[in-house]
């Protein structure tokens, strides 16, 4: 198995708000502005790399019957020393992040991660499985953020960037303009994979599973799609 290939797979293959279809709560709250999105992102990336590791670490000795309660207190954990370093030296980000925060803890891609990978596989490839997928995860949040403040600000990263003149579209900056933004680039990734597949003259790859859960729906199929 191949570190570099478990790090880049977060950054298309298995991208999570956008090909694994997870994290959407977050991905649609706090994307208003890239600063949010940035900070969400990093949150997660922290979280998420930490738990991998941990996980990883212990897998052989967690009872497999209460595997996802010690899932969700390592994740606790970790949560709350992400909280308190933003109170500490981010506090206005936290405060526009607001219950979000706390929130990772049952954010599908941690306990996604966790149950798919991390429990099954060593430190290093699942520390690089957390990289990847939490620097996909965060370039994601911000280049939304970034769409949508462009759009309904004027501005990016609080600087205005748009000419003299330019009439924002506030609906951009409420909530449902984060599920029209979602939806259009969903549309536009779902183009380019049709499109790409119809130049290799193959299928288009799928929407995938958090093999975290029977339910999902982007498994299409239940517990059968579960990786």
């Amino acid at each position: 198995m191949s570190i570099m290939n478990e790090f880049t797979k977060g950054l298309w293959k298995e991208l999570p708000p956008f090909r694994l279809v997870l994290g959407l709560c977050p991905t649609l709250a706090v994307t208003n502005s890239a600063d949010n999105g940035l900070g969400m992102g990093m949150a997660v990336i922290f979280v998420l790399v930490l738990s991998n590791m941990l996980i990883s670490m212990v897998r052989s000795i967690i009872p497999k019957t209460v595997r996802i309660a010690c899932f969700i207190v390592i994740a606790a954990s970790l949560v709350v020393a992400v909280e308190l370093l933003m109170q500490a030296y981010a506090y206005p980000l936290y405060q526009q992040l607001g219950i979000f925060v706390p929130l990772i803890v049952v954010n599908c891609i941690i306990l996604g991660r966790a149950e798919a990978f991390a429990a099954k596989n060593g430190v290093a490839v699942s520390i690089a499985d957390g990289f990847g997928i939490g620097i996909g995860y965060t370039i994601s949040l911000t280049f939304l953020g970034s769409l949508r403040e462009v759009l309904g600000n004027g501005t990016w990263f609080g600087h205005h960037i748009m000419w003299q003149g330019f009439e924002p579209f506030r609906i951009m900056v409420q909530a449902p303009g984060a599920f029209i933004c979602l939806g259009l680039l969903l549309a536009a990734m779902n183009m380019f994979n049709f499109w790409q597949a119809s130049r290799r003259g193959s299928k288009a790859e799928q929407l995938q599973s958090c093999g975290c859960c029977t339910s999902c729906a982007a498994c299409g199929s239940g517990g059968e799609a579960a990786r």
